[in-house]
């Protein structure tokens, strides 16, 4: 069961329905919590079959890395990655360019 998140954390549903954003964006994303004051972003890596309305409505924000389905052990690799090259595009780091 998920419980709505409040305060300084939000939550981030992983799931095929949610918005699709490109890498700048999920840098401009970060950007705003850290400036913002968000304690903790906590990320969830949704069932094959999506999350459930009520679940989905308890969440912050909805991401999506598109229609695919991906194991959870590949979906939290990409998600790992994606947010590293965020960090990355925030410091000007030359690792989003590169690749």
């Amino acid at each position: 069961q998920v419980e709505k998140s409040t305060g300084r954390t939000q939550l981030v549903l992983l799931d095929a329905r949610g918005k699709q954003l490109a890498s700048e964006e999920i840098a401009n994303f970060l950007d705003y919590h850290l400036a913002h004051g968000t304690q903790d972003l906590l990320f969830a890596i949704g069932p094959a079959d999506g999350w459930t309305d009520s679940t989905r409505a308890k969440a912050q924000h909805i991401v999506s890395f598109g229609k695919i389905t991906l194991p959870h052990e590949l979906a939290r690799v990409v998600l790992l990655e994606q947010l590293y090259r965020g960090f990355t595009i925030l410091k000007g780091h030359p690792y989003h360019g590169g690749h």
